[in-house]
């Protein structure tokens, strides 16, 4: 039990200790970030959006140099949900929410 207690009161004073401490003198600003590779300068570094209105519904799509990967769909009486496309061959799947859906590699190592 001591122990516990002694650990507890090391825990507490540890921030003490560092806010004491301060800044270590001689502090230098970070250098400027390397501008980006080659492949994603121009206009086509970003996706293109393009919002209509079908009915009551939403819908974003998402293009990168022409080629639409995403949609996201927000119906005027529910959640918003996104279709991903899986493939090149239109395979699309539906996500409930923004975060990156796993994509499953699909590769074609024979052809008969």
């Amino acid at each position: 039990m001591r122990r516990i207690h002694i650990l507890l009161v090391l825990a507490l004073l540890s921030p003490l200790v560092a806010l004491a401490a301060g800044n270590p003198p001689n502090l230098e600003p970070l250098p400027e970030p390397p501008p980006p590779p080659a492949g994603l300068e121009g206009p086509d570094a970003e996706p293109q959006i393009t919002i209509t209105k079908k009915g009551t519904d939403k819908v974003e799509e998402y293009r990168i140099n022409g080629e639409l990967y995403m949609m996201k769909i927000t119906p005027s009486h529910g959640v918003p949900y996104y279709m991903v496309k899986e493939d090149q061959n239109g395979g699309w799947s539906r996500f409930e929410d923004s975060n990156s859906p796993i994509s499953i590699p699909k590769w074609v190592l024979f052809n008969f």
